[in-house]
């Protein structure tokens, strides 16, 4: 069954060929014919429901494209900015994707002000010839906002049938001068043959970013588990932390993402919405966790979720790798796996540091290895490692949309180990719970931390 109510809804991560209807009547029926004929009202009811249902699935598509000719439309200048901003300097584009897994058409990842959503037109240009084809497009604003003006949305736009355009602009008309209309470059229109089996996708970095060691320690940490590239959306971070990407950047394992979202709204450094004035949360976090769902979906078998002081911790595998065959093995058709958050509190000690490390600012993670107790009537927050290609839309601890269902997956397993400031910070020690699971990686992460430090010229010898 197709996954896509082109009314404008996608179905939320359930299985999505299930409708859902149950009908319940509180009325008691003491004469047998009185009750068989509300039964049978009730399922010619359900059938009704479901034809048409199916017949809705069937038949129901985004605006078709509408061709019309025009010159000189392919001569505007091509963007490669990752946030650019249309005309209305209100709805700004993060990136467009090819998205087949439905139909053919284009995900635009953007951000707009939930309630001034205008019309967007997609306007298409093929590789050959001067034919424009035109479509409206679909604004589909994800709804974990967290009561902030602005908002990710996917802005769905059929393509062309007879043409593979490498580029789409954007109108707020279907007629009018097209110009000088920028053009951005479609992403996955080729697969890769070979896919890294672990792609992380850290967070927007802001602030002047500068728990350097925590840095080191949790990259090196992904690396042990695994994974081949670490994707950060950077903002802003000190010069010493420059100097860390570089290297990192040099040997392959880290993407850069500029993420300049300060330039065009007010963010804010909460994930919740308290301040008036602010316009969008956490620095863009939501926008920047689906873009890279899309950037990486054709590129990785998994995609993992979570900020640079969280780590997927598995308590009995060696790495990831073996972890994700046995769970996969056990649930082959689930593609999101949710590990449950844990806190380690950064403000309590349980062995002395190294002394090398002394000069070099940030969090020792080794000598956090308390962790708090579960809150009453609390959720624990979770992050996941996901099958991008089943990945519709995302949030932070979930997915909002997706192709099959969720797994949490138990704490035996693996946990997320946070290591953070407290979120029970008059807790007395005592009720903190001992658990050693990272300090079976201490002697491989001390060294590879030590040789990541000597390439640092001003920590170098100290």
């Amino acid at each position: 069954m197709n996954p896509i109510d082109f009314n404008g809804t996608y179905s939320l991560a359930q299985p999505w060929n299930t409708l859902g209807v149950k009908p319940k009547s509180e009325m008691i029926c003491f004469r047998r014919k009185a009750y068989l004929a509300s039964a049978t009202c009730l399922v010619v009811f359900a059938c009704m429901l479901m034809f048409s249902y199916l017949w809705t699935e069937k038949h129901s598509f985004p605006p078709k494209t509408v061709m019309r000719k025009s010159k000189g439309y392919c001569t505007g200048g091509i963007i490669n900015n990752s946030i650019s901003a249309l005309s209305d300097n209100k709805t700004f584009v993060v990136a467009p994707y090819f998205d087949n897994r439905v139909k053919k058409l284009v995900r635009t990842i953007g951000i707009v002000p939930y309630e001034e959503v205008k019309n967007v037109y997609c306007l298409f240009c093929c590789p050959t010839g001067d034919d424009i084809y035109i479509s409206k497009a679909l604004i589909q604003v994800h709804e974990d906002r967290f009561g902030f003006p602005y908002g990710v949305a996917d802005l769905l736009c059929m393509e062309p049938t007879d043409c593979d355009p490498q580029y789409v602009s954007f109108n707020w008309f279907p007629q009018g001068n097209t110009d000088l209309l920028p053009r951005f470059e479609i992403q996955n229109r080729k697969v890769s043959n070979s896919l890294v089996d672990f792609t992380v996708c850290i967070s927007p970095m802001f602030g002047d970013y500068n728990n350097v060691l925590q840095f080191i320690q949790s990259m090196e940490m992904y690396k042990l588990l695994g994974v081949q590239r670490v994707v950060i959306y950077k903002n802003s971070c000190s010069q010493l932390m420059e100097k860390v990407l570089e290297i990192y950047m040099a040997e392959g394992t880290v993407e850069i993402v500029p993420w300049p979202i300060t330039a065009y709204l007010s963010v804010s450094t909460d994930w919740f919405y308290s301040h008036e004035g602010t316009q969008i949360g956490y620095y863009g976090q939501m926008a920047a966790l689906n873009d890279c769902i899309y950037r990486n979906m054709y590129r990785s078998k998994y995609v993992v979720l979570n900020d640079i002081d969280e780590i997927i911790l598995p308590h009995h595998h060696p790495d990831w790798e073996t972890m994700m065959q046995d769970l996969q093995d056990q649930n082959p058709e689930i593609g999101v796996f949710l590990f449950e958050g844990h806190v380690f509190p950064n403000t309590v000690f349980t062995s002395a540091g190294i002394p090398s490390w002394d000069t070099v600012p940030g969090v020792n993670i080794l000598q956090h290895v308390l962790r708090e107790p579960d809150r009453k009537e609390v959720i624990n927050p979770q992050k996941m490692i996901v099958n991008p290609r089943k990945v519709v839309q995302t949030s932070v601890h979930s997915v909002l949309q997706a192709f099959g269902e969720s797994l949490d997956v138990p704490m035996d397993v693996a946990i997320t180990y946070h290591c953070r400031a407290p979120f029970q910070p008059d807790l007395p020690r005592e009720f903190l719970i001992r658990d050693t699971t990272l300090w079976r990686y201490n002697s491989s992460l001390i060294s590879r931390v030590n040789q990541v430090l000597q390439k640092i010229p001003s920590l170098k010898g100290k």
